[in-house]
């Protein structure tokens, strides 16, 4: 069982001595690897509903700095060497397939292959109405949008036509270090993005599940792959807890889970975010659990 830390990117992990000295404090303590999400857009008064929370509301302040997570990752792996890196998740549908997949594979090249995508379709009709992009079909274009990404990173001269994005003859250089290819986690917490993640990624992240939660969809996850006769252990399955304790991780991984992200909020100057990472890694990493990046 890994267990990875999701806490750069905003308010006070937005601050790049604190990014700088959560990224090193991880790596030294042994986390496997770091996560960052992603708005681009809040609003004082949104019409949508928040879907990981009971009371439908984001715990972030709309106010509040939130860096944008590849750029926030690209500061993390220049001063690391060894930790994993993971958007927890890139909107994929709010941006342009081909820019997502060059950034995506530079910054997979400068970490020396550590990167893995997690991506998610959205929930914020305000944030894609900021963006002048339909809300309505994001399920199907972030579908292909994926497909029209791994083209990309596949094909030395590559040709996508979709109801979306379409491009002929073009080359996008640098690929991504492991045999042309990003890993990919697909994000949320319902059914259809159980069914996405078995079909066109490399694995799961539930975010702010309950431990009873995450049981109940790894059990609907392994279903899911047995009726496409897919391995279950060919998956990342990486849980967000809201109630987690590590003597719950045996359980966890019996279930099927490969990793469970501690989210929290670093403190505001390097020594205190240093030691706060430090007291994480005391409580999470001491039982013995197998530790390494991916």
């Amino acid at each position: 069982m890994r267990v990875a830390l999701h806490a750069l990117g905003i308010g006070h992990g937005a601050r790049p001595e604190v990014v700088r000295a959560v990224a090193r404090a991880a790596e030294a303590h042994g986390f496997a690897r770091l996560w960052a999400g992603e708005h681009v857009v809040l609003v004082d008064a949104p019409v949508s509903r928040y879907p990981y929370s009971d009371d439908g509301r984001i715990a972030v302040p709309s106010d509040a700095d939130w860096l944008d997570p590849l750029l926030t990752l690209s500061f993390a792996a220049a001063v690391t060497e060894r930790i994993g890196l993971a958007t927890g998740v890139l909107l994929l549908p709010e941006h342009r397939p081909v820019v997502v997949a060059k950034q995506a594979a530079t910054l997979d090249v400068l970490s020396a292959g550590r990167l893995t995508l997690g991506v998610g379709i959205g929930w914020s009709a305000d944030e894609f109405a900021a963006l002048g992009v339909p809300f309505a079909g994001r399920g199907r274009r972030t579908e292909e949008y994926l497909a029209a990404m791994r083209a990309v990173w596949r094909d030395d001269v590559a040709t996508f036509e979709g109801e979306f994005t379409r491009f002929r003859d073009i080359r996008v250089n640098p690929k991504p270090v492991r045999e042309r290819r990003v890993p990919v986690v697909m994000g949320g917490n319902g059914d259809a993005a159980l069914r996405r993640a078995v079909t066109l990624a490399d694995g799961w992240y539930g975010f702010n599940l309950s431990t009873a939660q995450a049981l109940e969809r790894a059990s609907v996850l392994a279903g899911l792959c047995a009726a496409r006769r897919r391995p279950t252990d060919a998956l990342t399955v990486a849980v967000a807890l809201t109630d987690a304790t590590p003597a719950v991780l045996p359980e966890l991984a019996r279930a099927g889970v490969t990793e469970v992200v501690v989210v929290g909020a670093p403190p505001g100057t390097p020594d205190e975010a240093a030691r706060w990472v430090g007291g994480l890694a005391a409580h999470w990493l001491n039982g013995g659990h197998s530790i390494k990046a991916t």
